[in-house]
């Protein structure tokens, strides 16, 4: 039996599961995340959560990107070997199919999508504007179908992948201890890790990938072992290392508290004697990933999940916890008066400006010329908009990873007038020792909620380097826009302290925990 897919088939089903996956998250995740949610006790990593599942729920309503970070493209293709592809042009690939799709997905006007992928990336590095090409992987198999998993993968998720050629008689559980602290917060956990050991080394890092297109069933695996039921050694692994990472207390955001991961997947393959390949991909609060199958009846569409598995919950600013700040008033006083994990409301004016904005800076400060915008006593968001529609002011608008920043940091607050930063996630020692020496601070928005973020923005235009594009400089005014302090003018950190807080509570209660049990024994 031989099963024909053409190439209009197999453009439109990329296109449509992409545009899909920006704005709906799997079932299985929100499931997760509403458990962990409904038992979270750190009040900072619950209201994280709150505002990730709010704006779950308005994308998904109003059809727009749950990040601005719409990802990196990944595309896993299984061909039956009775499957004939029609309707290609002379000299085109399956893989030109994938990135027509994904073409026209970024470019769709009712949701643009932002476009991150940048061609010549050792040089020019010079945005494709449409985010092609995808990454993907085709792999021949039995049957007469086309098996299709369609993936976005956000930049600062991946960019905390790791990978280690262990010896054989090397601890796994030890080696993912000791490195999940060393990724801090740029992932937005709570996610799921994604591990691949055994093959070679591309071969673990492809395994890890592949095991993050699994749906989560970490509490369907809890509940069997709560049973009693029988466990495979890999289903005790992971049970084992979902355990001990949220032992850590990294918590939603890094900010401290019980939910690092939802899930922890293992996928394993035959290597050599002498070898022990590992990778660890993580994936984000704003997990993309769908799943079809082309039989030759024409494209293939994803079903909307329901409205039904989102709480009773609507994030709303909490005036009576939060302190209300006037950017267009602001002073250097009033931000060395600011203290870590407090909550703030921001109104008034900022300006935006990330890396590639940053190194212009950089030059422009290097060689003596004037700067094409004032930082004198402003504060700086990171963060690439994705381009409006309709009548928005901007789209999703969340903060991207700042520890990208952390080599800028004392170049801006020390010649440029910036007195505060926004942006997702862990500074590092080099930005914590600038921010404490400037007596500045550094404020975290939730990665994850960047619709929600968006709706606090009432006017936005590009002030400089428009050339750059989601890159560019914007002023935007935004009315109680939600942050936290995350370093203050003392140099102290919320994502050390939170954390450190956290690891001791939890392993305090598993210790009483134990006592019971063996009191009870």
């Amino acid at each position: 039996m031989t099963t024909i897919i053409r190439y209009d088939d197999l453009v439109e089903s990329i296109a449509a599961a992409l545009q899909f996956i920006s704005y709906y998250h799997p079932t299985d995740y929100i499931q997760h995340l509403v458990r962990a949610y409904e038992r979270e006790e750190s009040p900072a990593a619950k209201d994280a959560m709150a505002q990730i599942l709010t704006n779950s729920k308005m994308s998904a309503m109003g059809h727009r990107p749950i990040c601005q970070d719409t990802g990196i493209v990944n595309v896993f293709l299984k061909i039956g070997m009775d499957v004939r592809f029609e309707g290609f042009a002379a000299g085109q690939s399956v893989e030109d199919a994938v990135n027509e799709g994904t073409r026209r997905a970024y470019l769709f006007a009712d949701n643009t999508l932002r476009a991150s992928v940048v061609a010549d990336p050792l040089f020019a590095r010079k945005n494709t504007r449409d985010n092609t090409p995808a990454v993907t992987h085709v792999q021949m198999v039995p049957g007469h179908t086309l098996d299709v998993t369609v993936a976005a993968k956000g930049g600062g998720s991946e960019n905390k992948s790791k990978l280690a050629m262990l010896n054989p008689g090397d601890s796994l559980v030890d080696w993912v201890l000791k490195t999940v602290p060393t990724m801090g917060a740029g992932w937005c956990p709570p996610g799921m890790l994604g591990i691949g050991v055994g093959g070679t080394a591309e071969k673990a890092a492809l395994l890890a990938k592949e095991s993050l297109m699994e749906d989560l069933n970490m509490y369907e695996l809890q509940q069997r072992a709560s049973r009693g039921d029988k466990l495979s050694q890999v289903e005790e692994l992971r049970l084992e290392l979902h355990e001990k990472v949220n032992a850590l207390g990294i918590g939603a955001q890094g900010l401290g508290g019980l939910a690092t991961v939802l899930d922890v997947k293992i996928a394993l393959y035959p290597t050599h004697a002498a070898s022990k390949p590992v990778a660890m991909i993580p994936n984000c609060a704003a997990t993309r990933h769908a799943h079809l199958v082309l039989d030759g009846s024409g494209p293939a569409y994803l079903t909307p999940p329901s409205l039904d598995i989102y709480p009773k919950l609507d994030w709303a600013p909490n005036y009576a916890e939060s302190r209300r700040v006037d950017l267009n008033q602001l002073t250097r006083e009033e931000v060395a008066s600011w203290r870590s994990g407090e909550r703030i409301l921001l109104s008034g004016k900022m300006l935006t400006g990330r890396d590639a904005a940053h190194k212009r800076i950089q030059g422009l400060l290097a060689k003596g010329e004037k700067l094409p915008v004032d930082f004198t006593n402003r504060v700086i968001y990171y963060v690439g908009p994705v381009d409006p529609v309709g009548d928005e002011i901007v789209g999703p608008a969340g903060p991207t990873t700042s520890t990208r920043m952390d080599p800028f940091t004392e170049m801006m607050l020390a010649q440029t007038g910036l007195i505060a930063m926004i942006g997702k996630a862990d500074r590092g020692p080099e930005a914590i020792a600038a921010i404490q020496k400037h007596q500045s601070a550094y404020l975290m928005a939730v990665g994850g909620a960047a619709y929600l973020v968006s709706k606090a923005i009432k006017h936005a235009r590009v002030v400089a380097f428009e050339d750059l594009g989601m890159e560019a400089i914007y002023e935007f005014d935004v009315v109680d826009m939600p942050v936290t302090v995350a370093v203050d003018a003392t140099g102290t950190s919320q994502h050390i302290t939170g954390p450190a807080e956290w690891q001791k509570r939890i392993a305090a209660n598993m210790a009483r925990s134990y006592t019971a049990s063996k009191a009870a024994v």
